[in-house]
């Protein structure tokens, strides 16, 4: 088992070997070598050339190189031993294989076995050069993906949970603009995790040890927004028996998120826009300004720029707060993202709740790639708290999921269209006469055809169902129609 230390030993080993390159040469005829290493350290690269399978080992152990020039055919050790000894120890250190014209079997295993390219002796300066080049460029480009993958793309990310392409967009922008004190305006459809965004931006930003505050602009009476947000000074209105500080206030220095923006009355609009241009505001009832340090985070579900061509939203103000975009995806397009939601949800309500619930069945984990979730996460956790309140044993299976879905909305999962007219519709029909078999491209344009429209147009839920790709759907019925046309 590998220690902190040996891991951080190895990364920077990655680290310096991507700095500085280094090439490991195993070829056993000492001229060959030295035209080799010739051609490549008049290019600036670094190479050890040893002849023997030992040497390359002794090698190896001592200093990871960064590619390696490996000759099939050693005296010693046979070559593909040393390849598997790479892959194992060192996966991704890139081999290219070196062997003579009569070898090329050879070269083609060593492929097969996870070498990245091969040389056939003999070969030009440039043919090394190019060949050495590429590998090194795949080396450098590979690093840049795994520290990529190291700083953003992991299952978790401040509260968010999955790792899709979709979401690994939105953790880059989050990264690159939580330092900045522009505005955010977060949009996406409800559920989809916009306050999580917002306290994502303020963790990342160098305000993370200052307040963070929220504000559901559609939970608040619209008489009591503007004491929510700049506060009321005594006798400001009926029952403001005292001073009391706004969210503009308690978020000095932090981060004030606004939720719903859009259900905000024009007035109100007038003097946020007057804040974020001054950083300036009076209290409900007070004539004294006060003043407030904070970073604007607002988000909406409704489309902002419909909003403001109908007149509800103010233009200037909506400019003022889109500064940064940032676009949340539902958890439809979010992909195997919804397998991990479901899971991380099912392992902490079975835990709240004492139940032994572990995981979801094969044909589970399908119903719940299939539904379009119209709820977002807030839909999905909906559905799994109840299965695991209603439900016991150590699976989930498709009635319990069924159950839970069908009081939310009256309706029920979409039956397998594979299961709804298999075998046994044949069967009653055994007395039928030849003539009445159709061509089978005929039952398969049924069959898809009837899987949409069972599954209402929805062809990814419809590809789920007949457990082919959604690629594969939407082929056929291209075809169809150009054959129609």
């Amino acid at each position: 088992m590998s220690t902190a230390r040996d891991t951080a030993t190895n990364q920077d080993t990655k680290a310096e070997a991507a700095t500085h390159p280094s090439i490991l040469m195993i070829e056993d005829t000492a001229a060959l070598a030295a035209v080799y290493q010739e051609y490549l350290t008049r290019e600036g690269h670094d190479v050890i050339a040893v002849t023997n399978g030992q040497a390359a080992l002794k090698a190896l152990a001592e200093s990871p190189p960064s590619l390696v020039l490996l000759d099939i055919r050693l005296p010693d050790i046979d070559g593909l031993e040393i390849l598997d000894h790479i892959r194992q120890e060192t996966p991704g250190t890139p081999v290219v294989v070196m062997t003579a014209d009569g070898s090329v079997n050879l070269a083609v295993q060593a492929m097969r076995r996870g070498a990245y390219d091969f040389l056939v002796k003999p070969f030009s300066a440039d043919r090394l050069l190019v060949t050495v080049g590429n590998a090194l460029e795949r080396l450098r480009l590979q690093e840049m993906v795994e520290t990529y993958r190291a700083r953003i793309a992991q299952p978790r990310f401040h509260g968010f949970i999955g790792d899709s392409l979709p979401m690994q967009a939105v953790y880059e922008v989050i990264e690159n603009a939580a330092s900045s004190r522009a505005t955010v305006f977060i949009t996406g459809e409800s559920g989809t995790g916009k306050e999580i965004c917002a306290e994502a931006l303020h963790q990342q930003s160098p305000r993370r040890d200052g307040p963070f505050v929220a504000i559901n602009c559609a939970a608040i009476p619209h008489e009591l927004m503007e004491s929510e947000i700049f506060g009321h000074v005594r006798g400001a209105f009926t029952g403001a028996i005292a001073d009391r500080a706004g969210a503009a206030a308690r978020a000095d220095g932090g981060t004030l998120f606004l939720d719903e923006i859009c259900e905000l009355g024009l007035d109100l609009q007038g003097k946020l826009l007057r804040f974020l241009q001054t950083g300036h505001y009076e209290r409900l009832g007070g004539t004294r300004s006060e003043q407030s340090d904070i970073r604007i985070i607002c988000a909406t579900n409704r489309d902002p720029q419909q909003e403001v061509q109908s007149g509800r939203f103010r233009e200037d103000l909506y400019y003022r707060l889109h500064v940064i975009p940032i676009h949340l995806p539902p958890l439809r397009e979010r992909g195997d993202d919804i397998l991990e939601i479901a899971r991380h949800y099912l392992a902490q309500f079975a835990a709240e709740e004492g139940k032994q619930l572990l995981h979801y069945t094969n044909e589970t984990e399908q119903l719940l790639r299939s539904r379009s979730w119209p709820g977002n996460i807030r839909e999905l956790q909906n559905v799994i708290r109840n299965v695991v309140v209603l439900n016991e044993g150590e699976a989930v299976t498709v009635p319990m999921l069924e159950q839970a879905f069908a009081p939310a909305t009256g309706a029920q999962w979409p039956k397998n269209p594979q299961t709804q007219s298999g075998l046994s519709g044949y069967a009653e029909k055994e007395n039928e006469t030849p003539s009445s078999i159709r061509p089978l491209h005929q039952v398969e344009q049924e069959a898809i055809l009837q899987a949409i429209e069972v599954c209402n147009g929805n062809i990814p839920r419809a590809a789920a169902y007949l457990e082919v790709n959604p690629s594969t759907l939407y082929r056929k019925l291209q075809s169809w129609r150009a054959h129609m046309n």
